[in-house]
């Protein structure tokens, strides 16, 4: 698209916005509506605090995210092309899914927010898998409900209202209490059409909570499920004040349902068929697979949610992701920087991981005996309770750079792909992968061993480091032209059209160093997933 073009869609009002709260970053990204061409993008760096035992985030901190996200947008679109814009088409906010707001009948916050990232809901979530046969996992919003009750929080009686962060900031735009079908379906199992909450699990959970103090019905309490490309509200005078203080953007854009980071990564890198899937690797790390068939059992390491029209998808989620890596770039920058020769952010993870690229040239595509267990967050997936990072290696290992990354890369990897391993031995089959996330600004490297750690070819697109801001902008494209496509032909048809991506075919090389490293892995779980400072 030429400059003047852009600057006349901007202008007219047919763009579309998209926000996603991830962990670290929250991004807006504008997007012209006709052919996902990005037009502008800001973002506002934030993270989340330990308080009271629970990882949150503020909700002064995510109305003001949003306003800072929104003003670097607005000054990328002066910059670009030379004007700001003051209405869109349409609108959509993303977000980290599951967890767990809680709201009173006065709109009140009740309790901080609980992010997903908090492993506190152990009891809940294996009642809750006992009681309705499917995995409900530690993060989602049903368990956290649940164990507040069992643990006899003074809070739980006055809950009028639960929903997911994406769910929060769209009803401050729209004043609407309504979720996409992705990020619903990690509050609480949705129907085997994906359309609305399976009614006879919440019925069986009511019993449970009514027991303790609930005595609303959990669907009375849970957000409205939309699919793309409904109805969802509109942006409201308060929401364009909120995002935008100065008074330029107008309301009215349509807005489309909210979607959780799993859904708008789907969306993002085109995997929204059978047999297809994504991967993403930011904070956390998951692989979504678009199911052919219902699984033929429960597993407590898969997840089963959906996309953002509601078809069923096999998730293995792993609360560690970049991290533990992104400490490691930051202790590197500081010696760099004492030793006068500062470097960036972007250039050290670069230099770090084109090390572990080249880590098999060097004779150790196994990493060399160095060994990393990314597990601060603890790691459900592979049994581990974790608290810390684990760095160790033989005494006959080769320290090196070479090493040292392709074992932190790896160490990412690991929990990943035995979960997908899992649900290969399941007969869950997919025949290319897709990307995105943090760990893919830099092109090659990751996506490289990511191919090797899953055995199977990795696609990055080049709007890979945009990744859910960019989907969920292509999702409020969606609801104002879809034109009666699936959700599948219209990303396949118009956003992905001009689209450059590359792919990366597994190494024999790197997969034989990996199944090495990865056996070394699994041998030294039982030590380094029960080790602690106690």
């Amino acid at each position: 698209m030429s400059e003047s073009a852009a600057r006349s869609r901007l202008l007219d009002g047919e763009s579309c916005l998209g926000i996603e709260l991830g962990s670290t970053r929250i991004k807006a990204c504008l997007i012209d509506s006709q052919d996902a061409t990005v037009l502008a993008v800001g973002a506002h760096q934030w993270a989340n605090e330990l308080v009271d035992g629970y990882w949150t985030y503020s909700l002064d901190a995510v109305r003001h995210g949003l306003q800072q996200a929104y003003a670097a947008l607005a000054e990328d679109c002066r910059l670009r092309h030379g004007a700001a814009p003051t209405s869109i088409a349409a609108v959509g906010v993303s977000a980290m899914m599951h967890g767990y707001l809680v709201f009173d009948d006065d709109g009140e916050q009740l309790v901080p927010f609980r992010t997903w990232r908090n492993t506190t809901t152990g009891a809940a979530a294996e009642r809750l898998s006992t009681e309705l046969g499917v995995n409900i996992p530690q993060r989602w919003s049903v368990a956290h409900l649940f164990q507040a009750a069992l643990d006899g929080e003074a809070h739980v009686p006055r809950i009028r209202s639960v929903t997911t962060l994406a769910g929060y900031v769209h009803h401050l735009l729209t004043g609407k209490n309504v979720l996409g079908a992705g990020d619903a379906s990690g509050m609480f199992p949705l129907n085997a059409a994906g359309t609305d909450y399976d009614a006879a699990a919440a019925e069986r959970v009511d019993a449970l909570l009514a027991a303790r103090g609930v005595a609303r019905p959990l669907r009375s309490l849970l957000p409205s499920v939309r699919a793309a490309g409904q109805d969802a509200g509109n942006l409201t005078a308060a929401g364009a004040a909120l995002l935008d203080p100065t008074g330029e953007l107008r309301p009215g854009a349509l807005a489309c349902p909210p979607e959780g980071d799993a859904g708008t990564g789907m969306v993002a890198t085109g995997a929204l068929a059978p047999r297809t899937g994504n991967v993403s690797v930011g904070t956390s790390t998951f692989a979504m697979v678009v199911l052919e068939q219902p699984l033929a059992h429960a597993r407590a390491e898969i997840d089963v949610v959906a996309t953002p029209i509601g078809d069923p998808v096999a998730m293995v989620h792993c609360n560690n992701g970049a991290s533990d890596l992104a400490d490691w770039v930051a202790l590197l920058r500081e010696w760099a920087a004492a030793a006068g020769a500062p470097i960036d952010a972007d250039a050290a993870f670069a230099a770090l991981l084109d090390g572990a690229d080249h880590g098999a040239d060097h004779g150790a595509a196994d990493a060399g005996g160095l060994m990393v267990y990314n597990l601060t967050a603890g790691e459900p997936v592979v049994g581990a309770a974790g608290g810390w990072g684990l760095f160790t290696r033989g005494a006959d290992s080769r320290l090196a750079l070479a090493e040292f990354a392709r074992a932190q890369v790896f160490g990412i990897f690991a929990p990943l792909s035995l979960g997908m391993r899992m649900l290969a031995a399941d007969g869950v089959r997919w025949e290319r992968l897709f990307a995105h996330g943090g760990l893919f600004r830099t092109p090659g490297p990751a996506q490289r061993l990511l191919a090797a750690a899953l055995g199977v070819p990795v696609t990055v697109a080049r709007t890979a480091s945009e990744g859910g801001a960019w989907g969920i902008a292509v999702l409020a494209a969606y609801r104002v032209s879809g034109d009666g496509q699936s959700l599948d032909a219209f990303v396949r048809s118009r956003a992905f059209a001009a689209i450059d991506s590359v792919t990366a075919e597994p190494a024999p090389a790197d997969v034989a160093g990996y199944d090495a490293f990865v056996s070394r892995y699994r041998a030294g779980l039982e030590w380094a997933g029960t080790a602690s400072y106690s």
